[in-house]
């Protein structure tokens, strides 16, 4: 990302004049500019107003003003009242000593004016105290603290020459054509790479996604300090920047606010996300020219980096990103969030306590909505972002420290921005009308009383239908096809298969010879003299043979395998024919019953205890357009400790996540498996995946919410 320090401009010509009285200004003859400082003249303002730029070279921040602090520049050695007097006598400018005075407190709250003893003791206390000693920088830098590592200037200027064929028409031609038929070949091996893309989740793959976002993020910095670097612009140092301990490389661009064309500031922002698109782009074409192996697997890494990241985040204007910067420079509108903020505070106040706020700038009517949606979806779009970001640092560390650390995450990004405002609108309270508050109250009893009311009553959970009945047909042992029966209806007896063991029917006619041996034998023995000695232990022998023989013929009618029931035998793997050998786990088919039709559902615990049996329900079959009415007949007591439906697998395109790097399919939250009948028979006889709706107790979101976070703490008090 283009990082440096954000130019804070002062109030426009035009800013309406804020309290002063809270905060008094020192007099511009008491307290002189800094010797220092630098004033160059910047683009205009977008209507066509002309504006400068002050530079602290200390600080290396930059400060956009107006034409009325430009004035007020001329004459600072002037006492305000005579500043504004002169001002308004020689200009086209209305000013008056309050506006003077705000611009001196502007001066004075970024150290742009010489110090007075006073202030030079504070500043002097304040440096030599021991900053980590404090709890607030701790905070501060486990929030965000960034480490310059390089002065590259040199480097930059060096490199130049050597770069300078790729900032022409025909590197930009070449380049868009290399990328386009690198997509164009990806798209005819679209399985391939999507399949080389899952083996990214291994741990090498993860490894090499890791090794190749830092070479994409070196280019991506690189490419804002070569173009800086070409239109004139000193680049202080480059670095990485921790945010909440996130490592994220930077560059201090913020010497590009002397550039007068905002158009040069936007290839500067632009030029990190257009280097990740183009590595993005040779690397697509790399890879669908290269055979298997270590450098084929190196540019998809490439190529993924490039183009998820920078289209995904890079790009959002939402987050002090490259897209950011870049959306400011195309509308030419510096501290967009920070004046967005503001406009939509002002319109909060006015609409809902009827301050008399006017909006700190002055827009037409298009501009000012804009601004006030773009600041509602900024907020919305970062509650989200720290949402995750505070949950993502609870599950990374420890149990005791995660839990500190979420609450400094929620405190600071989330509630900390809104008891701010709380608190301005407790100070304001008194100038709130009667019919304001009252309209204020009503409100909050109104949401307050909306989350409290039991609205939801249908839940919807994923489940698969299946018929109720189901045979599925398996030979005992390693056996041969003898017969098999074709698909479609067959009758309760019906034989299905049948399979042979040519060792068996060996056993058979070794067996069945024996006992006709025997058999012959013992009327013989009555006429021998020592027939009565030998009859007992040829009677035992004939009874093991005729035993074997049993075994033998239940061995075989194992073989031999018949419908249970009548229905549809389906499934029949067709190459398997007569004289095919088949073992124990291999399936001959499915004998199913279509009259009668269940579906097995997977709630989450936390609704599983909002379900009756004998509830109505209904189910949604994958791309159908209607319903099927359904009635709860089972609710299981236990979670399910394995996901029985392949097709419900996220890993399968299903809805229910389960435990990565896993042979079988764990579910990875707990879900309990709900029982459904359906009122009537679907028109197939195969398992469909689809959606249930299910009347359930209603419940309100406050008592939802409230549930799970005493579950939570319950859950996590344990150390």
């Amino acid at each position: 990302m283009a990082a440096g320090p954000v130019a804070a401009p002062a109030p426009a010509p035009s800013s309406p004049p804020q309290d002063s009285a809270s905060r008094q200004a020192p007099s511009p003859v008491a307290a002189q500019l800094r010797d220092d400082l630098k004033l160059m003249e910047s683009a205009p303002y977008a209507d066509g107003a002309p504006a400068w730029v002050i530079q602290d070279p200390i600080t290396n921040r930059f400060y956009r003003i107006g034409w009325l602090e430009y004035e007020c520049l001329l004459r600072w050695n002037l006492p305000p009242a005579q500043v504004a007097r002169d001002i308004s006598s020689s200009t086209t400018l209305e000013v008056d000593e309050e506006q003077v005075l705000e611009f001196a407190q502007f001066l004075d709250q970024h150290n742009l004016l010489r110090a007075t003893p006073r202030k030079v003791a504070q500043l002097q206390k304040k440096s030599s105290a021991v900053k980590w000693k404090s709890a607030k920088w701790w905070l501060h830098t486990y929030l965000f603290v960034r480490v310059p590592l390089v002065r590259p200037q040199r480097l930059l200027e060096a490199m130049s020459p050597w770069v300078a064929p790729l900032f022409t028409w025909t590197a930009l031609w070449l380049l868009l054509g290399a990328s386009a038929l690198g997509l164009m070949l990806v798209a005819r091996q679209w399985d391939t790479f999507v399949h080389s893309f899952m083996d990214m989740l291994s741990p090498a793959g993860l490894a090499g996604f890791a090794l190749a976002l830092i070479v994409s993020k070196t280019l991506h910095e690189m490419g804002h300090a070569l173009v800086a670097t070409r239109l004139g612009v000193r680049v202080a140092h480059m670095g990485m920047a921790f945010v909440v301990l996130w490592p994220m490389l930077y560059t201090d661009t913020s010497e590009s606010w002397r550039l007068r064309s905002h158009r040069q500031r936007l290839a500067i922002s632009i030029a990190g996300v257009a280097t990740e698109l183009a590595l993005a782009g040779l690397a697509t074409l790399a890879w669908a020219l290269l055979d298997d192996g270590i450098l084929r697997q190196s540019m998809l890494y490439l190529a993924t980096t490039g183009w998820i990241l920078s289209l995904a985040l890079n790009v959002s204007p939402f987050m002090r990103f490259d897209g950011y910067f870049i959306l400011s420079d195309v509308l030419d509108f510096p501290n967009l969030h920070e004046r967005a903020g503001a406009m939509a505070k002002a319109f909060m106040r006015r609409k809902l306590l009827g301050l008399n706020d006017p909006d700190p700038e002055p827009f037409r009517p298009q501009v000012r909505w804009k601004l006030r949606l773009f600041a509602y979806v900024t907020w919305l779009y970062r509650l989200t972002v720290f949402l995750g970001i505070a949950f993502a640092v609870y599950y990374f560390f420890f149990k005791a420290l995660g839990i500190f650390l979420l609450a400094v995450e929620l405190w600071w990004f989330v509630a900390k921005p809104v008891w701010t405002e709380i608190m301005v609108w407790k100070k304001r309270w008194p100038e709130v009308p009667v019919s304001k508050r009252a309209l204020v109250w009503g409100c909050a009893a109104g949401v307050l009383a909306l989350m409290a009311f039991p609205w939801s009553a249908d839940l919807k959970a994923p489940g698969v239908a299946r018929a109720e009945r189901q045979q599925a047909v398996y030979s005992s042992q390693p056996a041969r096809v003898r017969v098999m029966q074709a698909p479609g209806a067959v009758r309760e007896g019906d034989l299905l298969v049948q399979l042979e063991m040519p060792d068996l029917q060996a056993r058979h006619d070794r067996t069945q010879a024996s006992v006709n041996t025997i058999s012959r034998q013992l009327p013989q023995l009555m006429g021998q003299a020592q027939g009565l000695d030998l009859q007992p232990a040829m009677v035992q022998r004939l009874q093991e043979q005729l035993a074997e023989s049993r075994a033998i013929d239940g061995e075989a009618a194992r073989l031999q395998l018949k419908a249970e029931f009548a229905g549809q035998w389906t499934d029949v793997d067709q190459h398997l024919r007569a004289g095919a050998w088949v073992n124990a786990r291999t399936p001959l088919g499915i004998l199913v019953d279509p009259s009668s039709w269940i579906v097995d559902a997977y709630v989450d615990q936390q609704q599983v205890g909002r379900i009756l049996v004998g509830a109505n329900a209904s189910f949604w079959p994958q791309r159908w357009g209607t319903s099927v009415d359904a009635v709860v007949v089972e609710v299981d007591s236990a979670r399910s400790q394995q996901l029985p439906y392949a097709m419900l697998d996220a890993r399968h395109g299903g809805a229910v996540a389960t435990q990565p790097h896993e042979k079988q399919a764990l579910p990875a939250q707990a879900l309990y498996r709900v029982r459904l009948q359906l009122r009537e028979a679907l028109p197939q006889v195969r398992e469909l995946r689809g959606t249930v709706h299910i009347s359930a107790e209603r419940s309100s979101w406050l008592g939802h919410v409230l549930q799970n976070g005493l579950a939570v703490v319950i859950r996590e008090s344990g150390f």
